[in-house]
This record gives structure tokens, C-alpha cells and sequence, in this order.
């Protein structure tokens, strides 16, 4: 993940080191001249680039090293593009671009010519004078440091908040109770039911500006006194951890150690450890960063008192989960402020004690503190950058439909920064690259999750390793930074996976600041942002609203040759050829309600192009050509009046994602498309006989969705014999990628094909709709690596139950019974016996037929996670399925359910009674 291809601290320095690596192969050693100066070239600039990621970590770079950074990467940008160009107009103008590596194998008789070798030879030169002088020149000014190594010398807006006195706190009473009730809870349940004597703990995790270290503050100055040591450390984003062990040893010491050598790691574990060992204590462990930290810290503290008790706070929920696995523990996530909190706290800035909020400001007021969104350092420095205004409707309604713009610029709100700040320098250089990419979406927007994933992958922010495609690499990512707290999560699927998110509006003005800053991506729309040094060239542009309904208004004037990526989120086309796109990797065209399939008719020119989102717009046709998009890697047209796609599109061998509606038509030759990753949707009844069986050659196909719907006439009277030949023909090609590397089969309407022997043994996934079977298919047992499944049967048998629960790597399991009888189904008994070991949700669907269901002791012994839908109860099952006889459950899903008023009633009673007693106390939802 490291080794990013492009990212914002290096620019595109990786991708050109290793087209310059590539131009020093054996093939060119007659041209010497040019030879050398890549050579001299490729080292200079590998030398910047481990400058540049070292740079990437320092928070408040030098000024001067900061211009000489943004200075190399933009001619990092410059020579990639010149370079592509070489490659490209040595190429025969009628050849398809095959992409740089290709074009270099197929083109070494044209590098002879001598206006070829002396263009290159030139532009290298030139590009390197510059770069050097770059070099030189930060040289000339800089200090005698590596690099800069300034200390911010303004106050931590964290250590404000140990001082801040508890009667100016707003809203941390309630939480403030909560967290003492789970501290003290231990207390009881160890006198009561005697349990082994073990160190109680409460994480308490939430994002930056929550206000975690001021509830654990307040928690801490009321509870400390009655221990017999306590001690307050704050651990930070780079700790010193022999400082930090000093500082517990003095404090719960009350002795002086922080001055003193004390000793080294292991010694001051074994001091602390000594004095703590019969001693009640208390101690606070603020802001953890990282696993390896806590993993020091934690063997500090004795784990054999119950009475002792620790709080630790973070940002990310992996290392409040380490915490609490390491002692007795429980998460405390941190809350956003209610409405009539936030309106407290914004009013104690603004007026004072006896004058109320005017009326005229009233709803303004309240559509601010919408945006603040409940974090209390947001409304701090909103409430302070309207203090030094004035209370006119106007300004304050300016302030709100600008609020990041303004927020941003305003040194009120450098206390907030600072913790986004923190947030951001924390990330490794790919992460920090990922999230600044999320500038290019709107405020509040709702982004998913597969789109953003492959418009890094595109951007080149992303790439396989090993035997990880981009995408799962790209999925890591994604969940890190909802680990971070840096993203929030959006919409959920029943399995609880996250399919989208969401950027609070505080950071995504941080985002968009930073992007601005280093020159990543250039936002145009309403409001108008400057850009800034129009000396620099745009790489990456986003059209975020049209003003009055022209985008050329906004782009005109500005020099378009170098945008790597452009965007269009919404308003309209006008943009009426992409010629001058030349260098475009990223097109995303989304939406776009204008655009017209004559407006695509120039992308077949684009020669390094490789994502076209057309997902939602009116075109109903691609271009002939577009086979000529040699570099092309990820397609959309979903939601399109496509219904043909055109012969040459089989020859884009890089295409890895290609995503259309069902009633889409694919030309012959599928099987070219080596590189197919994912492929859908596909109704298979519209498809050429060549398609069916070249789809089992496809060996990198992971991801496949298929609709089997609609039969239709081949023009021929014997339609059975034809619709046998095509049936044969899409089992076999299944069962070759079942062998291969198909990881995820999506299905529509095929019943009859989960009835065949289908040898799928890679498979992860098996997702079936609208396709249902008698029973389970015997071809399920097969399916050894199988994950997660959704399958529909006319009714569930125990022999069913039996064949699912053997499946040894099963963690999800949707059964949906859709029978058309009222009569009640067969007693469904799962006891240990029956297998599912690994099982972590199961949900089941009844059809609001009547079910008799029941675990037995050891069933499921890891299910977290089990959901009742639709289901039709009756006398036989008023036991509460015993859910007391399932370990880990966590939470209960009973929705739909219909039956006798008094029969579901007592259901319900079941079921509460059997979570209240549960050791898990699991989460319970009942739904008439």
C-alpha cells in the first residue's frame, strides 16, 4: 500500500521513475545521449521522491521547503505527460493505444527517426535543468536541517480542555453519569456473583472535536479521589513512551520521576507494576493512536484487582476493541450534542446571560447549528466567527451558505484545524491521498462505496499486490478511514456492510483546504472558489455547479491540456468536445441530464483515458471507435439507453470493470477481454452463443451478476434444442471460472440454473434473487469456501438446515422459505450437531407462513447477529426460539411478524425475557 503510484505528497513521481527505468532497457542502448540523461534523471528524481514522502509527515513544514514541494511535483506531472506524448506520436496514428509499456515494445523501429529521438532528448533535458535549478535554489535558502523541524508553539487544543472548568461544559452530564454507571457497575457484579478478580475498563472512541478528553476529564476529577493513586496521561499522535511511563509513575507515585532517569522501558513497567500491585487505583489514558502504544502501556497496570478501574479514549475503533479485549472492558461512543445543547453552547458565545438569541436570527441560528452537526468544536468557531460580526440577517445568512469557505480562512477556528490537522498528518501517505480525493464530492452527498473505490484505482492511487486486486486494497482503505472516524459510515445492507458514506461538512472544508493547498484537485461551481496560482496547471477539475446553467463560463480561459481527471457533479454540458482533455485519465460524467451521445464522439482520442462513468445520463450508443481506448480500465453505464455495445469493445484487453443494465448486448469475442475483473449485469437470453461459452474463458473474472429472465425466440422451431445448447454452454463456462479465480455470482431469475451441477470452488459469495428451488441444490455442498449466502427455497427441510451447516466456512446465511401453503412448514430444530461453527448472521425470511424454529444448546455457537422476517407465529414457537442458547449474540431483528394478538405478545414477552437474561444482554427489535 505503501507504494502508491500516485499520490499527493509525490505527485505522479513513482509512474515516472518507472517509465524512465523502462526507457533504460537493452533496447535502447544505441541512443547513449538520451541514455544518459534518463539515467542522471531517474536517480535525481528517486532522490525527491523519499524527500517528498518524508516531507509528507511534517505537519508545518519550512515555507520555503513547502514552494520547493508543490515546485517537483508539478514538474513531475509535466514530464509524465511529455513522455506520454513521445510515446504516443511515435505510434502509427490508425494503431489502437495499447498503453505506455506496449507502445514502447511495438514501436522500437521508429525510435531511429531522428526527430523523434531528438524531441525526447530535449524535453528530458530541458525538464531536468528545471528540476535541478528546483533543487539548487531550495538549497540556497533553506536551513542546515534535513528538513524543517519547527514545533508549533501554540497551546494543544486538547490540554484546554483538562482546565476548562465543569460549569462551562454543555451537555456532558448524561454522558458523564453513563460512563460512571459502567465504571462502577464492575463493583457490584464482583461482590454479587463473585466473579474472578479482573482490571475494569471504558474506551471511549469517537472522531476529533467530540470532546473526549473533556468527558474523560470530568469523569476523572470526580472519581479520583476515591482511589488510592490515580493519574491523567495524554499519549498523542508520536509518543515518548519513557516520558509517558515517568509521567504514570510520578503521578501515581506523587514523586517526582518525570525529571528524573528512571530508568528504561521495561524498568519503569516493573516500578509501576511493583507500587500499583495492592493498591486501588484509577488511571487515564488519553488519545491512543496506535496498537503497538497501548500494548506497552497496557502491562503497566496490574490485572488482578476488579476495583481498579482505567479509561482510555481514542478516534479509532480498533484500538478501543484492543482495549477492552485486553482487560474487562466496555466502548463508550461518544455523542454528538442534541439540538438543545448545541443551542446552549452557540448562545453562551454569542449573548450574554440575560439576552436571548434575537428573533430575526432565530432560524438562521438553528440552520447553522444543522451544520455543525452537534461537534462542539464546530460550533465553537462558528459561534466565535459570528461574535466578531454583525447581528444583521444578511451577513449571518452569507456566513451560513459559506460556512466551510469562511471557516476555513478564519483564524477562530485554528483550535479545530489543529485536531483535523492531527487527524490528517497521522495518515500514511495513500490514506492522505484517498481522503483529500473526497474533496470532489458535495457537501452531504451520500458517496458509495464501489465508485469512490474505483475512481482511486483509476487515479492510480491504488494497485494489486500479491494476491490482492486494487479494489479489495482499495476496500482496506475505505474501512480504515471509517475506523478513523474520518468518513461516516451511509447506508447498510441486512449483513451490516457499509455500501456508502458520508463526509461531515467540518472535515470535508479541512479536505477541500488541503487540496487546494497542494494543487490536488481544482473545484469550480457555486459558490465560486478561487483556484489560486493560475500559473499552475489544473490536474484534477471538478465542475461542481454550472452558473446559470453555462460550465464554459466557468472553464473559460483556463488551460485544460494537463487535467488528468474531470468531474462533472452536476448542471449542465457544455463542454462540447474533450479534444483538449488530452492527458484525461478520469472522466466521470455521472448525471449529467445534457449529455448527448454526439458529445462522446472525440473520447476515442484520449489515449490514456481509463475510467468513463457515463452511469444515469441518456446516451443511448458509444462511439464505434471506442476499442482505441487501449488504457481503459473501468466503464459504467448503468441506468443508460445503451442497448448495443459496439464489435471493437472487445478489444479493451485492460478493462477490468465493465458495469450495464440487464438488456444490454455484447458483440463476439468476449474472451478477449483478459483483464475483466467485474462483469454486470447480464441477461444471458440476449446474448450471442459466442458470449456463453467465452465467458468461461475470462480466468481474472471475480465478480459476475446474471440475469436469467425472459427466454427469447432464436428464430428457429427447435428452441428447445437451442435453448439445451446455450444452457450447457453457460454451466460449462461457469464451472471453468468456478475453477479459476470467480469469487462473487450475483443471480436473477435462475432457478434452473442452481439446479445444475455446478462445480464452483472458489466461490465466495452466492447471491440469489427471485430464484426459487424446491430445496437447498445439492451444488451448495460443493461450495467449501463459501462466505456468505442468499438462497430461496418453496420449504425448508432439516436435511436443508444439515447440508448448509456443513459448509465449513459459512459466515452468512439469508434463507428465504417462499412457499405458496398456509400449512405450517417442518419443525426446524438446530442443535450443535447440525455444524454452521462459524456462522456469525443468520437471517431468515418465513413468508408470513407459520414456522416453528428453535436453537438448541451449542447451535450457532458463533452467531452475533440473527433476524426473523416476515414470519407467521403461532402457539408451537412462544419460547423465544431459545435465543438464550446462542453464546454471542449481540442483537435480535423480529420484524413483520403477524399472528393473534395475544400469541405475538407472548412471543415478544419470550423474547425479552430470553435478551434480559442473555450474559450479552443482546439488542432486541420487535416489529408488528
Amino acid at each position: 500500500m505503501e507504494a502508491a503510484l500516485v499520490s499527493v505528497a509525490t505527485g505522479v513521481l513513482k509512474p515516472v521513475i518507472g517509465k524512465l527505468t523502462t526507457l533504460l532497457g537493452n533496447e535502447y542502448k544505441r541512443f547513449k545521449t538520451v541514455r544518459k540523461e534518463i539515467k542522471s534523471l531517474t536517480h535525481e528524481l528517486a532522490a525527491m521522491e523519499a524527500f517528498l514522502l518524508k516531507m509528507s509527515e511534517e505537519e508545518d513544514p519550512d515555507v520555503q521547503d513547502k514552494v520547493w514541494m508543490n515546485e517537483v511535483r508539478e514538474l513531475s506531472y509535466d514530464l509524465e505527460d511529455a513522455i506520454d506524448d513521445f510515446m504516443q506520436s511515435i505510434g502509427d496514428k490508425d494503431e489502437k493505444p495499447d498503453g505506455f509499456i506496449e507502445k514502447i515494445k511495438n514501436s522500437l523501429g521508429k525510435l531511429g527517426k531522428m526527430t523523434a529521438r531528438h524531441r525526447i532528448g530535449k524535453e528530458i533535458q530541458d525538464l531536468k535543468k528545471q528540476i535541478i535549478e528546483v533543487g539548487k535554489r531550495n538549497a540556497r535558502y533553506r536551513s542546515h536541517e534535513a528538513f524543517s523541524k519547527t514545533v508549533n508553539a501554540t497551546v494543544d487544543p486538547r490540554a484546554l480542555a483538562i482546565f476548562e472548568h465543569a460549569s462551562k461544559l454543555v451537555g456532558i452530564d448524561e454522558p458523564k453519569a453513563e460512563i460512571i454507571k459502567l465504571l462502577m457497575e464492575a463493583d457490584v457484579r464482583a461482590s454479587e456473583q463473585q466473579q474472578q478478580q479482573q482490571l475494569k475498563i471504558v474506551s471511549i472512541v469517537g472522531s476529533g472535536g467530540m470532546g473526549k478528553t473533556t468527558l474523560a476529564n470530568q469523569v476523572y476529577q470526580e472519581l479520583r479521589g476515591q482511589y488510592e493513586c490515580w493519574a491523567f496521561v495524554s499519549v498523542s499522535r508520536n509518543p515518548d513512551m519513557t516520558k509517558i511511563l515517568r509521567t504514570i509513575l510520578s503521578e501515581v507515585a506523587k514523586k517526582d520521576y518525570a525529571t528524573t532517569e528512571a530508568g528504561n522501558i521495561q524498568q519503569l513497567i516493573i516500578k509501576i507494576i511493583d507500587f500499583l500491585a495492592d493498591k486501588r487505583y484509577f488511571v487515564v489514558v488519553d488519545d491512543i493512536w496506535d496498537v503497538d502504544t497501548w500494548d506497552i502501556i497496557k502491562r503497566a497496570f496490574p490485572t488482578t484487582s476488579s476495583t481498579s478501574r482505567i479509561i482510555t479514549t481514542t478516534r479509532m475503533n480498533s484500538i478501543a476493541h484492543l482495549c477492552c479485549s485486553s482487560f474487562n472492558g466496555h466502548i463508550y461512543n461518544i455523542r454528538a450534542l442534541d439540538m438543545v445543547h448545541s443551542r446552549q453552547l452557540f448562545h453562551t458565545r454569542l449573548f450574554k446571560s440575560d439576552e436571548d438569541c434575537p428573533s430575526y436570527l432565530q432560524e438562521i441560528s438553528e440552520q447553522i447549528l444543522e451544520k455543525c452537526d452537534g461537534l462542539p468544536l464546530a460550533i465553537i468557531a462558528i459561534s466565535g466567527l459570528l461574535a466578531n460580526t454583525e447581528r444583521t440577517k444578511n451577513i449571518w445568512n452569507q456566513v451560513k451558505d459559506s460556512i466551510g469557505r469562511a471557516l476555513e480562512r478564519n483564524p477562530s477556528i485554528e483550535g479545530m484545524m489543529k485536531i483535523l490537522s492531527l487527524s490528517y498528518f497521522d495518515l500514511p501517505p495513500y490514506l492522505k491521498t484517498c481522503l483529500l480525493y473526497l474533496s470532489i464530492y458535495l457537501e452531504d452527498s451520500t458517496i458509495k462505496k464501489k465508485g469512490l473505490i474505483r475512481r482511486w484505482i483509476a487515479e492510480g492511487f491504488i494497485h494489486s499486490e500479491g494476491r490482492y486486486t486494487a479494489y479489495e486494497l482499495g476496500e482496506r482503505c475505505f474501512n480504515e478511514l471509517l475506523n478513523r472516524g474520518l468518513i461516516q459510515p451511509g447506508k447498510t445492507n441486512i449483513y451490516g456492510e457499509v455500501m456508502s458514506c458520508r463526509v461531515h461538512d467540518t472535515l470535508l472544508d479541512f479536505i477541500i483546504s488541503k487540496s487546494i493547498e497542494e494543487n490536488f484537485v481544482t473545484l469550480l461551481g457555486v459558490p465560486i472558489l478561487k483556484i489560486g496560482n493560475q500559473s499552475k496547471g489544473i490536474r484534477r477539475l471538478c465542475l461542481q455547479g454550472a452558473v446559470e446553467g453555462n460550465s464554459t463560463i466557468l472553464t473559460a480561459g483556463l488551460v485544460l491540456s494537463h487535467v488528468r481527471s474531470f468531474t462533472m457533479v452536476r448542471g449542465l454540458l457544455e463542454i462540447h468536445s474533450f479534444e483538449e482533455f488530452r492527458h484525461l485519465r478520469v472522466l466521470d460524467l455521472m448525471d449529467c441530464s445534457e449529455l448527448e451521445d454526439h458529445h462522446l464522439e472525440n473520447i476515442v482520442r484520449l489515449f490514456q483515458l481509463r475510467y468513463l462513468n457515463v452511469e444515469g445520463t441518456k446516451i443511448s450508443k458509444l462511439p464505434e471507435q471506442i476499442g482505441r481506448l487501449g488504457c481503459l480500465e473501468i466503464l459504467d453505464l448503468s441506468d443508460t439507453r445503451v442497448g448495443e455495445l459496439p464489435a471493437s469493445i472487445v478489444n479493451l484487453g485492460k478493462l477490468m470493470h465493465l458495469l450495464v443494465d440487464h438488456d444490454v448486448k455484447f458483440p463476439d469475442g468476449i474472451a478477449k477481454m483478459q483483464a475483466l475483473e467485474t462483469l454486470g449485469e447480464v441477461r444471458v437470453s440476449i446474448q450471442p452463443f459466442d458470449f456463453l461459452c467465452g465467458l468461461g474463458q475470462l480466468k481474472n473474472l471475480r465478480n459476475l451478476q446474471l440475469d436469467l429472465g425472459l427466454e427469447v425466440d432464436f428464430d428457429t422451431d427447435d428452441t428447445d434444442v437451442v435453448d439445451e445448447e446455450r444452457n450447457k454452454a453457460m454451466v460449462s463456462s461457469l464451472c471453468k471460472l468456478g475453477t479459476q479465480n470467480l469469487r462473487f455470482l450475483n443471480i436473477f431469475e435462475g432457478s434452473s440454473l442452481l439446479q445444475e451441477p455446478l462445480c464452483l470452488p472458489t466461490l465466495e459469495k452466492l447471491i440469489a434473487w427471485f430464484s426459487a428451488t424446491l430445496r437447498v441444490p445439492t451444488c451448495v455442498s460443493s461450495l467449501k469456501n463459501l462466505q456468505q449466502l442468499r438462497i430461496e427455497v418453496e420449504g425448508v427441510k432439516h436435511d436443508d438446515v444439515c447440508m448448509l451447516g456443513a459448509l465449513p466456512s459459512l459466515l452468512i446465511l439469508h434463507l428465504l422459505e417462499k412457499t405458496e401453503s398456509n400449512e405450517q412448514t417442518e419443525k426446524l430444530r438446530i442443535s450443535g450437531e447440525v455444524g454452521f461453527r462459524f456462522l456469525t448472521i443468520f437471517s431468515y425470511y418465513a413468508s408470513f407462513k407459520p414456522v416453528d424454529l428453535m436453537f438448541g444448546a451449542g447451535s450457532m455457537p458463533k452467531l452475533e447477529k440473527f433476524v426473523l422476517d416476515s414470519l407467521h407465529v403461532v402457539e408451537a414457537n412462544c419460547l423465544g426460539f431459545g435465543i438464550e442458547n446462542l453464546p454471542c449474540l449481540t442483537s435480535v431483528k423480529c420484524i413483520d411478524v403477524e399472528g393473534d394478538d395475544g400469541i405475538v405478545e407472548a412471543v415478544k414477552t419470550a423474547m425479552e425475557r430470553g435478551a434480559s437474561t442473555h450474559p450479552n444482554h443482546p439488542s432486541l427489535l420487535f416489529e408488528r
